[in-house]
Formats: C-alpha cells, sequence, structure tokens
C-alpha cells in the first residue's frame, strides 16, 4: 500500500537532524540550549528538560549560578555562552530570568525563554516587578540573616515552591536548594534583552513564589509569545515536556 501524503510529510519531518530544522537569523541553526537556574535551586533541577532536548540533538548546557550578585551570575552565564559553537536559546527560570535579560545581549544568544520568571526593563530590579500585586500566601522565603542571604524555609518548600511535585522530590530539592543574596533581588539591569531579541514566556498559574498575576504582567508588556502551564514554581520539572516544546518553539523562532 501507498503511503499517503500526510505519511510521507511526518516521515520526512521526524527524520530531519534538529540542525536542519531549528534555523535562526540569516539561515543559521540553533542547536544550542542553555538553561539557567533561579534562587532556592541548582542546575541539577534541569535532568528533565536536558534529557528530553538531547535526545531530539540539541546542545544543552547547564549554568551554575553563584547567586552572589547579578553581575556574578551574568559572568558565570557569559562563560558558558562564550562557549557555544553558534547561536543558541538563552533559558532562565526565576531569578534567573533577571539574569538572561541581562546576559541575553550576547552576540550568541538568538532567542529568550522565560520560565516562571522576572523580566526587568533596562533600569528596573526584580524586586520592583512585584509591586502593585495581590497579597499571596504560602511563599516561604525567609528574612535575611545576618549576612544578607535569603533561605526558603524548608517547611515551606513543597507547598511554596514544588507543590505538584512529590514531597520526596521537594524535601531533596529543599535541602540542597540554593541560597540568594537579598541584594540581588535590588539590583537593576542595565539591558533588557527581549527588547531586540525574540522572547518566550512559561506562565505557571499555580505558582505561590512568583505570583502569576506578576508573571503575566512583565510578559505582557514585553510581548513575549506566553504558554500558560497548570503548574508550581517548578513547573520545569513537573511539566518538562510542555516547557521543552516552548524551548523548541524559540529554537525555531516561531
Amino acid at each position: 500500500m501507498k503511503k499517503s501524503f500526510v505519511q510521507l510529510t511526518l516521515l520526512f519531518l521526524f527524520c530531519i537532524p534538529v540542525t536542519l530544522l531549528a534555523a535562526g537569523p540569516g539561515g543559521k541553526p540553533i542547536k544550542n540550549i542553555v538553561l539557567v537556574h533561579g534562587a532556592f535551586a541548582d542546575g541539577s533541577g534541569f535532568q528533565k528538560l536536558y534529557n528530553i532536548l538531547t535526545a531530539k540533538g540539541y546542545n544543552v548546557t547547564v549554568v551554575q549560578n553563584p547567586l552572589t550578585s547579578l553581575k556574578d551570575d551574568v559572568d558565570a552565564t557569559n562563560r558558558i555562552l562564550d562557549k557555544q559553537d553558534g547561536p543558541s536559546v538563552l533559558v532562565g527560570h526565576s531569578w534567573a530570568g533577571t539574569v538572561i535579560t541581562e546576559a541575553g545581549v550576547h552576540p550568541k544568544v538568538a532567542s529568550l525563554v522565560y520560565i516562571a520568571a522576572f523580566q526587568p526593563d533596562a533600569g528596573e530590579n526584580s524586586a520592583q516587578q512585584s509591586e502593585g500585586a495581590p497579597k499571596m500566601e504560602g511563599s516561604g522565603i525567609l528574612p535575611p540573616d545576618e549576612n544578607g542571604i535569603l533561605y526558603f524555609d524548608k517547611k515551606q518548600f513543597h507547598k511554596g515552591f514544588a507543590a505538584d511535585l512529590s514531597k520526596e522530590e521537594a524535601d531533596f530539592m529543599a535541602a540542597s536548594q540554593g541560597p540568594i543574596y537579598a541584594a540581588c533581588f535590588g539590583t537593576p539591569v542595565t539591558h533588557a534583552a527581549w527588547k531586540t531579541k525574540p522572547a518566550y514566556a512559561v506562565l505557571s498559574t499555580e505558582d505561590h513564589a512568583l505570583s502569576p498575576w506578576v508573571q503575566r504582567k512583565m510578559y505582557e508588556r514585553a510581548g513575549d509569545k506566553i504558554t500558560e502551564i497548570k503548574g508550581s514554581h517548578a513547573v520545569f520539572i513537573s511539566h518538562p515536556e510542555e516547557v521543552a516544546q516552548v524551548i523548541i518553539a524559540a529554537s525555531l523562532q516561531k
């Protein structure tokens, strides 16, 4: 029996290497994905996304942010971008949205993806983004300690950060969380890469750490291509396939 036109078309598409499908400006292939974690997390949280994207042929690199200052985190991200062999999709979760907003002006960045992330404009800081937001309960971010460092309350981590993960997963994340210097949230960005490069956003509608109201306000102002997912602040772990599809769309710039 002869294959139908649709069957042949699908077969053709699935056989094309990702480097041919993922074409950016000027026809240059976008096969590089750089993932940047936020506060109270670390790069290991991206394992599911890494597995999905590498299986599709992407070259994925995970930045380990020191979370000591905006400059330090941007520098860490730029060092990884410098090592990429071509155009890259730069992805940031939570606090890392501020980081990729600044680092995204790097010449190798072709597009940006914000996952339940801050997205300030030039001259703005992360803390400003929550001004006017409806009161949100259950976050669990503790006051700065004597060294000016913020931690997420381990007792609140499951409910406040990762409610759609198992308690076991949330407990491990709480134990391995990356504390962040509070001053990071008060440091303004000097560049807003999303003004000159395509930006995509995942809005986690059940987020108790970064208000969905705040996310929507930032994403709509920036003109992002928004995908809503019913997930917690850890949406990239609880819904990795859906988040991966947004990253792939950013690599195809569609």
